[in-house]
């Protein structure tokens, strides 16, 4: 069965999911040809190993905290803030607490 996206001009819910994060799993929202969006949700503790993406991306907190690992230092990356990173540039996850993000990527 085919994942389904949002289509267009459908309203995304991207409200925090509080309660509902412990049973929540990543999913895609938006994939074109262009563009993809995804939930990505990363209980606490869970690292994703460092890794680049081809071509730009996002990463917008939703809810909780999440470390960010790239250009040569760590960030904390909470509710409410954005991080930017260029095409192929490096970076790693940790989630210090239960978290979801928007990450957004060029394809």
């Amino acid at each position: 069965m085919a994942i389904k996206h949002a289509e267009s001009g459908e309203v995304i819910d991207l409200r925090p999911l509080g309660e509902g994060l412990k049973d929540a799993t990543t999913r895609a929202l938006v994939k074109t040809d262009h563009l993809e969006l995804i939930r990505m949700v990363l209980s606490a503790g869970k690292e994703v190993r460092e890794h680049s993406a081809p071509n730009e991306i996002t990463m917008y907190c939703i809810e909780g905290a999440i470390k960010v690992g790239c250009h040569d230092t760590t960030q904390r990356l909470e509710a409410g803030r954005m991080l930017f990173l260029n095409a192929g540039e490096p970076y790693s996850l940790k989630a210090t607490e239960d978290s979801s993000l928007l990450v957004t990527m060029v394809l």
